[in-house]
This record gives structure tokens, sequence and C-alpha cells, in this order.
């Protein structure tokens, strides 16, 4: 039984975090004004603006700012301010307990795929979503961000594309960034895969490291146990001189060809400008026909 945080109302409180890379005031002034607007109010990590090198702050000063909103009973969501890398670094500093008793939403992507799974295997939900940094390059993104934390419920529908496999699952969405995921393979953080659904992203990566990902998630078991995947942006892909010869989408499509279960391409999130919400651990109901994608949220 997943713990699901309470949906927000005007006046409660959202929190922003630095777990990962530095931040300015000048990155956050956009999105504290906004969330203002929406009628909540804006508490600030101790460490928010920290520098050290390319962090905010050193491992031990991230750790303990985030315990502390963790902690803090008049807090109701979190928002990871950016990502980058680093919050791997930190995440066995952190006591997440408290969340069992006053559950709070932990919101982000990318480099935060770590807490996502961290989370899930705690029974905890969250929200794969954009992040303050990025508010202000989509609306419709950060929107649905919010949608989701005042219990709205959204469904989305998406344009068929040439490599989707037709077909109809109910289960468990989970995933996030790909490099992530497999980064964290054989720890404790490591996500259950059994009879889920896979949400996979990825940015700035090489294709032959695409594959290598790929591979890894095939020969795990990982990609023939699933119920259907969820392929979101691979944007900025890199190659070689000598060409690997496959698209990121290709790629992934060669490696689940042989399983029966839907598998859709092309969803709306992750390192694109509109990174639509969805709650991590949350269910769905996945529709993949020829005329397009309906992905529906099941209480």
């Amino acid at each position: 039984m997943f713990i699901k945080p309470p949906y927000l109302k005007k006046g409660d409180t959202i929190a922003i975090a630095a777990t990962a890379r530095k931040v300015s005031p000048e990155d956050l002034q956009f999105a504290i004004s906004f969330i203002e607007k929406k009628g909540f109010k804006v508490v600030l990590a101790k460490n928010i603006y920290s520098l050290f090198h390319q962090f905010a702050g050193e491992d031990i000063v991230r750790a303990e700012a985030f315990q502390e909103l963790i902690e803090r009973k008049d807090i109701q969501a979190i928002l990871i301010a950016r990502g980058g890398y680093g919050t791997v670094r930190i995440i066995d500093r952190i006591d997440f307990t408290p969340l069992k008793k006053y559950p709070k939403w932990i919101c982000g992507f990318s480099d935060i795929t770590v807490l996502h799974a961290h989370l899930f295997q705690l029974g905890v939900q969250s929200v794969h979503s954009t992040m303050p940094v990025l508010f202000h390059q989509s609306l419709e993104a950060t929107d649905s961000l919010f949608k989701i934390l005042r219990g709205e419920k959204i469904n989305y529908f998406i344009p068929w594309h040439p490599l989707n496999r037709e077909g109809e699952c109910s289960g468990t969405l989970v995933g996030g960034n790909l490099s992530v995921l497999y980064s964290l393979n054989g720890s404790v953080s490591q996500l259950n895969f059994e009879d889920k659904i896979l949400f996979m992203e990825d940015v700035d990566e090489y294709l032959y490291h695409i594959d290598r990902m790929v591979m890894q998630l095939k020969r795990a078991g990982v990609l023939m146990r699933l119920k259907g995947l969820i392929v979101g942006g691979f944007t900025d892909m890199k190659d070689n001189t000598i060409p690997f010869g496959k698209t990121a989408e290709e790629i992934i499509y060669d490696a689940v060809k042989e399983y029966d279960y839907p598998v859709c391409f092309n969803f709306p999130a992750g390192h694109i400008k509109d990174n639509y919400a969805f709650i991590h651990g949350g269910n769905i109901r996945l529709k993949v026909k020829k005329g397009g994608v309906e992905v529906e949220w099941l209480e």
C-alpha cells in the first residue's frame, strides 16, 4: 500500500530545496513569484544559495538542509530547484521515515530520479515534473505540476509514433532518467520493476551508451517483466565519427520488440520544453492505438 501525500490547498507551504547543483537567486526569482501567485507560501532550504564547487554546498550541508524540510510538519511539498548531479551523494545520509507520518510531495526530474526510486522503495509516491529553475520555460508543464499538487485529475493524449506497439494495460508507473536508473542497479534505491509500467528519458548521451544501458536492463530481466513501456524525450543525443546506426528510439524498440506489452514513444516528459508531470508510483491505464495514445490516471 503506497502513501499518497495530501493534496495542497491555498495557504499551504511549498519548500524549494537544492540537493544537487548550485542555484542562484536569479534562478529562482520567477518560480518564487509564480508559487506565491498560486496562493502558496514559499520556504527556501537553508543551503539554497550555498556554493561548493558545482554543488549547492558540501554533501553534509545539502543533506542536513533537506532533512530539515522533510521533518517540518508545516511543509506540504518540496520542489527540488534543479538537477545536474549530486543527489545520489546525499541519499544515504537522509532519514525518510518522517514522511510516513507527515507525507509531503517531493517533485523534480533528471538527477531527482534518485529520490523517486528511493521513495518508491519506501512506499511513498512523488511527482516527476519540471523544476523551479525551469518554470519559466513552459507554463503548460508547470501548470501540470500544480494540477497534480492540487489533486486535479489529468489525462494525456499523445500523437501516434511509428515505433509504437499497440495494446492496453494498467499498472504502477515508475522510472525517470535512464542514466540514473542504470546507476542505481545493485543499490538499496534500485527500483522494483516487476509488473510495472516503466518510463524512461535521457539527455546528452552517446548512442552507444544508451544501447549499453538498455542492454543491461534487458539482460537483468527488467524489460521482459514490464506491463508496459513509456519512452519520453531522448534529446541532444551524441554519436561517434563512425555512426552507431540507430536513433535512441530505435535502440529501445529493438530491445523490446520480442515482448508483447504496449509501448509508447514520444511521451511529453524529460529534458524537453513541455515536460509534463506525472505521479511516480501512481496507477495509470495506458492505451496505445493507431489513432494515438491515452494515459489515464487512476486513483
